[in-house]
């Protein structure tokens, strides 16, 4: 009888772990960024194929995502800056677009962008704001 239990107990340890694993896996497919519209993901190594989605945590889970980024009306770079933590590698600024190049701790891969490790970028104009995660591809 004691042998059942345990056997029992010890299956039912195995799919807890497996449920908190699976549990976090989905996590890693929620966005990163929230609110905003014209959510993109990006699915090849540079720009590759952009996906413009309204379910970005479902498409997340259909596409194997590269970045992802979504626009705000209005100038958030400073709000964003702030909730990820971002270190500012470098900016420029071309056509009334101020770009900022950052590195966050709180995001995964980056790139090498002009001699520095950027994971977070910022590009601002005098109507909204773009974010994206490693970088914006396409057009803003």
């Amino acid at each position: 009888m004691r042998g059942r239990v345990g056997r029992i107990r010890s299956m039912f340890v195995i799919l807890c772990c497996i449920a908190c694993a699976g549990f976090f896996l989905l996590l890693s497919f929620s966005p990163v960024f929230r609110g905003g519209y014209g959510y993109e993901l990006y699915t090849g190594s540079s720009s590759g194929l952009v996906v413009r989605t309204e379910t970005p945590f479902i498409d997340k889970l259909k596409f194997h995502a590269k970045g992802e980024s979504v626009r705000y009306d209005g100038d958030r770079a400073e709000e964003l800056i702030e909730e990820f933590r971002g270190k500012l590698q470098f900016t420029e600024e071309s056509c009334g677009v101020k770009n900022y190049y950052l590195y966050s701790p709180l995001l995964g891969e980056g790139v090498r962008v002009g001699g520095a490790y950027v994971n977070l970028h910022i590009a601002v104009n005098a109507e909204q704001t773009a974010v994206g995660t490693p970088l914006i591809f396409g057009g803003f």
